[in-house]
Parts: structure tokens; sequence; C-alpha cells
């Protein structure tokens, strides 16, 4: 799925969302009427499914999912993702992400973007 695809009213949904974010040290709520105004975002095909992120494409060649949890409703995902493109600091290239499931569409909608210093899976935790 590409955003080019899209109909009109399916960019609408889009726009009319906002979502939140903490991003080197920048914080609160977004609109994506700007992201898609002013970056460049498209569809990652995630474990078979589209999901669109407040991100640049050309972020993608450099971004690894670390952990894909989706609700057992199929309804919202939960991303833990590491994106290299800036890894100049402290190795803070590590973010989160909550997508949810736009209504009448085949895709995932990020709702909320936050920075994440990259902490390994404790061997405590269930795989």
């Amino acid at each position: 799925m590409q955003l080019s695809e899209l109909s009109l009213e399916t960019l609408e949904k889009i726009k009319s969302v906002r979502w939140d974010r903490i991003i080197e040290k920048h914080e609160g709520p977004e609109n994506w009427s700007a992201v898609l105004e002013y970056y460049e975002p498209e569809f990652l095909t995630i474990e078979g499914r589209s999901v669109l992120l407040p991100v640049e494409k050309s972020h993608h060649p450099n971004m690894t999912i670390l952990r894909a949890i989706f609700s057992q409703d199929g309804k919202a995902l939960t991303l833990f993702l590491k994106d290299t493109t800036y890894d100049d600091h402290w190795g803070a290239s590590g973010f989160m992400a909550v997508c949810e499931k736009v209504v009448g569409e085949e895709f995932f909608l990020a709702t909320l973007y936050h920075e994440w210093f990259i902490i390994e899976r404790s061997p405590v935790f269930e795989v």
C-alpha cells in the first residue's frame, strides 16, 4: 500500500487524527495533516500489515522492528523499533509507537510516537 493510492476521503481521515510525540525533548500533540504536508511518510509493511508512522520514507532502510505486538482484536499495534538514520548519540535510536487500525481501512496509523532508549528484553519475560 502507498499513500499515493489512497482516496481523498481516506487522506482526510488521516489528516483529522492527532498523535502524541516525545522526540528530541519536543513533546506534545501533533496533527497528521502537518506530517502529510511537511514530510514524506510512506507505509511500512509489518507482519503483512500496512502501518503509517510519522517518519520520512527515507528512514525506512534504517529502521528495524524489534517487537510488534498486535492486540487480540487486531485493532491496535504496539511497536518497538530502532531507527539508525541519525544514530549519533548514546544509542537513542529507539522508538515506541502505538498504532490503531483506521475504521473502514486496511492500515494502522500511529497515535503515539516516542523516543525510547533501547532496553534489551529481559530473560524473565515470556517470548
